[in-house]
């Protein structure tokens, strides 16, 4: 975690102490559940946690802001991203009841006042929020299928409201088949070195583009029965 103070100056101690009483809960629970790979929990800090933390770098939300953490995972980005903005509330939707389970866990024992935990799929939820965020979740058509009107236009915070999200590889492809840009690309290696974060994005859509972007295709009932 010491490494990571030197790349990451403006957090607080008490929210680096946050961050590491989170890292030692999520090893715990990923003994029990394989929330990330076993390869890369032994680098939970560097990997994954230095990834989430590039938002802090780009993203400033006001007092109130509302934020949905879609296909949460064990967490990634919402919870460290719960500890690093207290003053905003984060609702943390995944549809795999054990994977909420351990997110619900880790916010009550880190006493996470402002998360919202459901175990549901993002298509069901009838709120709009400031910020969608989402890591690696489905490829960007799908996602952004899924999410399309959850988004509130406007912009009180350092960025347009809209979405966030981390992308590895090549993402143009699938930018492309949105036919809507997103405003923002940050490579994250601008703001973490080494080789393991060349390649990967964090793509900022704004809100008003969102329900313009174009729909993936329906693949029939039939087809998909035969391909399985």
């Amino acid at each position: 975690m010491q490494s990571l103070k030197t790349h990451f100056p403006e957090i607080t101690e008490p929210t680096w102490t946050q961050l590491e009483a989170w890292s030692a809960l999520m090893r715990d629970w990923n003994a029990k559940i394989n929330l990330i790979s076993r390869k890369d929990i032994d680098r939970l800090e560097e990997k994954h946690l230095a990834h989430c933390l590039v938002v802090t770098k780009v993203l400033k939300l006001m007092a109130g802001a509302r934020v949905i953490d879609v296909g949460t995972g064990g967490g990634l980005p919402g919870l460290v991203m719960a500890i690093c903005y207290p003053q905003a509330h984060f609702t943390l939707v995944d549809s795999v009841g054990k994977k909420i389970k351990v997110v619900e866990d880790i916010s009550k024992q880190l006493n996470l006042e402002n998360v919202e935990v459901r175990n549901c799929r993002a298509e069901s939820i009838n709120r709009e929020f400031d910020f969608i965020t989402g890591r690696a979740v489905k490829e960007l058509p799908l996602f952004v299928n899924w999410v399309r009107k959850l988004s509130r236009r406007g912009k009180k915070h350092s960025l347009e409201n809209g979405l966030l999200y981390w992308k590895g590889g090549e993402y143009a492809e699938e930018v492309d088949k949105l036919k809507i840009k997103p405003v923002h690309v940050w490579p994250i290696d601008d703001f973490l070195p080494g080789e393991e974060f060349a390649g990967k994005y964090l793509l900022h859509f704004r809100a008003q583009d969102l329900p313009q972007a174009r729909k993936p295709p329906v693949i029939p009932i039939q087809h998909r029965i035969r391909s399985k």
